[in-house]
């Protein structure tokens, strides 16, 4: 299947295309290892955010749940669908063969999975900008119909937009590398694609994000010096909106410019990166997929009271006497009034865009974005 050569993953001279190809092979397990620890980390966390989101979450209101599901949903994506369909070419393909019809779906679904994630923080970002500057307009302005549009938007317009790569005898080339273990466009010779792909979808979500959370940031520090000059000076609660907006952001152009930056370079230079730059660089996007339940949920006080909550039910439900030993579920009685209370919070959803005002400007509690 693989070339023979009389060669070893410790030798020094590895200049030939054929001994490289040997020592990217070399590589492999730790690549796969890698790859595997990363799938497992982003599934476990979005499969805990997927618990607490699908029901309700006091503070959040009908149409974040709607986008926060939406981006779950794509994160959980690049767990179970781009990591085991790559990992699975990389055992089954023999890498001496040229493009196939595989190697061209697996990349469809790369691409699309890619940016339909880019399009959902996108769309998130969106939805809690107009929530805190336009609440009295945001009931009219984000209607239900309008939220499932944007979010039909970002999931059918990315295959609409890369469809392209899916066919085999088509206009883009596809290989598979064995260097990030990933099928992808072969951003060289299609420079034109790749440089049309990154101004259709990197750079349009990256200013939205940009500019929406900016504003956001500097609205609450604006306010937040109000407060503190009314209060004497006085610093008396966490700032919200750095510990918030700013690991967001961070992340997010830390996950994705290496992965669009490689994707520029090739398809001006015609050259490929280093081999574990193109791996680090093509699999750093998905780690923003197990960040996100970080920034996004753990770090909210109302969906961590929501999964420890869960998770008590969860294990009275399956393992009552493991339960009571560990003492996580001592009171049944008590776990079911406050779900009965945690559950009836149509009046918070209702008021959701006016409380995210709020909760920005007095920067009294965790903020939604």
């Amino acid at each position: 299947m693989y070339p023979t050569l009389n060669l070893t993953c410790g030798d020094s001279n590895l200049s030939s295309p054929e001994a490289q190809r040997l020592l990217e092979l070399c590589h492999r397990p730790v690549k796969v290892a890698i790859i595997s620890a990363l799938g497992v980390m982003i599934t476990v966390g979005n499969i805990a955010v997927l618990l607490v989101i699908a029901s309700s979450v006091a503070g959040w209101s009908r149409n974040s749940r709607y986008f926060l599901l939406s981006l779950t949903a794509a994160d959980s994506a690049f767990g179970l669908l781009v990591m085991p369909l790559n990992l699975w070419v990389s055992l089954m393909k023999d890498y001496n063969e040229g493009p196939d019809a595989l190697c061209h779906i697996v990349a469809f679904c790369n691409a699309t999975v890619y940016s339909t994630c880019m399009y959902t923080l996108a769309t998130i970002s969106l939805e809690r900008f107009l929530a805190v500057f336009y609440p009295l307009r945001y009931s009219s302005l984000m209607t239900r119909r309008r939220t499932l549009l944007l979010i039909a938007f970002s999931w059918c317009f990315p295959p609409f937009l890369l469809l392209p790569i899916s066919f085999p005898d088509g206009i883009i080339e596809v290989h598979f590398s064995t260097a990030s273990l990933v099928c992808n466009p072969a951003y060289a010779t299609n420079a034109g694609y790749s440089l049309t792909l990154t101004c259709l979808i990197f750079f349009p979500c990256s200013i939205l994000m940009t500019y929406a959370n900016m504003r956001l940031w500097v609205a609450a520090k604006r306010q937040r010096l109000k407060l503190r000059k009314y209060d004497g000076g006085r610093r008396s609660r966490p700032d919200v909106a750095s510990r918030v907006l700013v690991p967001v952001m961070t992340a997010y152009y830390t996950c994705w410019t290496p992965c669009m930056a490689a994707m520029i370079y090739n398809a001006i230079s015609g050259s490929s990166v280093p081999e574990w730059v193109e791996f680090v660089v093509v699999w750093l996007p998905t780690s923003n997929g197990f960040l996100n339940c970080i920034f996004y949920f753990w770090i909210n006080r109302s969906f961590r009271r929501k999964f420890r909550l869960i998770f008590q039910r969860l294990c009275l439900a399956l393992c009552p006497g493991l339960a009571r030993t560990l003492g996580c579920c001592t009171n049944p009685q008590a776990l079911f009034v406050l779900g009965i209370l945690d559950n009836n919070n149509s009046l918070q959803e209702r008021s959701s865009s006016v409380s995210s005002t709020c909760t920005l400007y007095t920067l009294a509690g965790d903020l939604h974005i």
